[in-house]
Formats: C-alpha cells, structure tokens, sequence
C-alpha cells in the first residue's frame, strides 16, 4: 500500500482489509472532518494486540480512514503483551492531548477486573471516545454431542456435572467469562479446557476434544456449512440477521444476560472535551460509510458508534457484571 501524507501505517499479511478499501473510502470534501481542535503532530494509535488480529486490523482500518480526512499522519503501534495491559499502561501514561489513543476490546474492562496488577484504572484513567464494532458470539458445540438444543445441552451438562468441557483462547478471555457466566445463570459445573488462542480453541471443539465454546459468529458459521460445529443459541440479546435461524439464549430459556465482544476508542484521562468531541465526529463519520461496513463485515464486526458518554456507561456496566462472574465463579489470574 502506498502511505498517503507521511504516514506510517502499515499493513500485515492478514491486515490487508483496511489497506484495500484505501481508495473506496476516500472522502469528498464537503465530508472532511475538521481536525483544528488537534495539532498537526502525528497521531499514534495503539493496538495492545499483535499484528493481524482483529484489534490489529480494526485499528489500521480506523486509522487509516482518519488520516484520509484529516490529512495528518496517523501510526499504528502494537504493543501486545501481558494479556494486552503493556500497550493499555504506555496509553494511560502519555500526555492527554489527543495525540496518542488506543484502541482496545472487551479485554480493556475484564483484565482491570482480573488482574489487580494490571496497572491502569479503565476508568479513573482513560477517557472514552467512541464505540467502534462489536462482534456476535454464539454458543456451539461438537456435533458428537448429538445435541440439538441448549436444552439438550443443560441436560447433559446437568447429568455429568464437571465433566461437560468448553474451551476459550485462554483463561480470564471475553470467551472463558462468558461461558462461566452461563454456567453459573444455569445451575451447572462446566470444566474449562484453555487453548492457547482462538484458532486452537475453535479446532478443539471440531475435533471434539472440548464440548462447547462462546465462539465468534462468523467463524461458526463457515464451520456449520461443513457439519463441523452444532450452533445453538446466540448469545447477544436478538438474533443476528447472519443466522436468523439460530434463537438467542433468552429464546432457549436462559434470560438474564447477553454477551458479545466490543471494540472501543480511548483517549488519556484529561484530554480536553474539544479533541474528544473531534475524535468522536471522525470515527462516527466513518462507522457510517457502506464500504466501513462492507469491511467490518469481512472482519466478523457489525459498525457501533455512539457517544463517548455510551461508551462510559457500557464500561462500568462491563466493569460491576465481569466483577460479580470472577467472584462467583472464583477466577483466579493464569
């Protein structure tokens, strides 16, 4: 890909969506996003994830189209590690002028709440500025299950209590929580199998090795066409228009909760409320162009948006439900 005004953004191998739609999106002028409440000093995004994820791939996509409006050089960092707290800590220690962001998931909330050396206050030190995306989990099992339903499932679960496996990329994940949440809203004893990421989770319940897993919704569905997967209940609050078919977990008769993972935007704590604002104008203003969409869509992520006050409350709801499943469900840090 060609960097358009000095820009260091880069593209990996699997990244290679956001590069892609470099010139589909490519803005009008009547449609540019004033940038005057920033300098005209490079804007570092930081992705707390390694290169070709999907943090990874989402932020290039975000960065990019911000640079084509704005005009100013916008880098992307990764920084993993530490189950994504080292590049979180190097964000909330930079200077809060809107020159350095990141772009985190669901792991923002759940690592502050699981690890109590995390080093950083998702709240007292950030400031949130946008709702990225979002993507949809269902819950799915082997097929040697032989289950068709989640009441099929409950009631194997609750004949061999403890002994019903489901995998997750890892303990303290979005996955492993969920699935611990669900177990703990239906009276049963699951045992966790962690794998050491996604792709070797996915393969452990094709192969039968782990019973079920929370698993992203456009990975389940490539594997259902092929008899490889069972999917039985999304686990959001509606069914999603890609599997109108499979009901909600409500639906099946386990009311009380709904879970997919979140993608989102924050600035230091202190950035004034003029550059937030200004952040907030140019990500909402690309979450709203169809190609933004069409691209999101190959990544598995519907477009959110919203308000940094809605991104403020969903993390402190975030924050109180993912607290309460560690406690019940006595997660400790791996």
């Amino acid at each position: 890909m060609t960097a358009r005004c000095g820009a260091r953004l880069t593209t990996t191998r699997r990244g290679s969506v956001a590069g892609a739609l470099g010139a589909l999106l490519w803005p009008s002028v009547s449609s540019v996003v004033s940038a005057q409440a920033l300098s005209e000093q490079r804007i570092n995004i930081v992705a707390p994830a390694a290169a070709g994820t999907a943090t990874d791939q989402l932020t290039r996509l975000i960065g990019q189209h911000l640079q084509q409006r704005w005009g100013q050089t916008i880098a992307i960092d990764n920084k993993p590690g530490a189950a994504g707290t080292v590049g979180t800590q190097a964000v909330a220690r930079s200077q809060p002028d809107g020159h350095t962001l990141l772009l985190s998931a669901s792991t923002f909330a759940i690592n502050a709440v699981l690890y109590p050396d995390a080093g950083y206050d998702p709240v007292a030190d950030f400031a949130p500025v946008a709702k990225i995306a979002v993507c949809e989990l269902v819950l799915a099992v082997t097929p040697a299950l032989k289950v068709r339903s989640v009441a099929d499932y409950l009631e194997l679960a609750r004949a061999r209590p403890g002994k019903m496996t489901f995998a997750s990329p890892g303990g303290g994940s979005p996955q492993h929580l969920f699935m611990e949440q669900f177990a703990l809203a239906t009276g049963t004893r699951l045992l966790h199998l962690p794998a050491r990421d996604s792709d070797a989770a996915v393969q452990d319940v094709v192969e039968g090795r782990a019973g079920a897993m929370a698993m992203r919704l456009h990975t389940a569905l490539e594997l259902e066409r092929f008899a490889k997967l069972k999917l039985l209940a999304i686990c959001g609050p509606r069914r999603s228009p890609r599997a109108i078919d499979v009901p909600t977990l409500a639906e099946e008769g386990v009311k009380g909760f709904a879970a997919g993972l979140w993608y989102g935007l924050f600035a230091p704590a202190k950035t004034p409320a003029d550059v937030v604002k200004r952040l907030n104008a140019g990500v909402s203003e690309i979450l709203k162009l169809a190609a933004a969409d069409s691209a999101l869509h190959e990544l598995g992520l519907n477009p959110a948006g919203g308000s940094p006050e809605s991104l403020a409350v969903l993390l402190r709801e975030e924050l109180v439900r993912w607290r309460k499943v560690v406690r019940a469900a006595g997660i400790k840090p791996q």
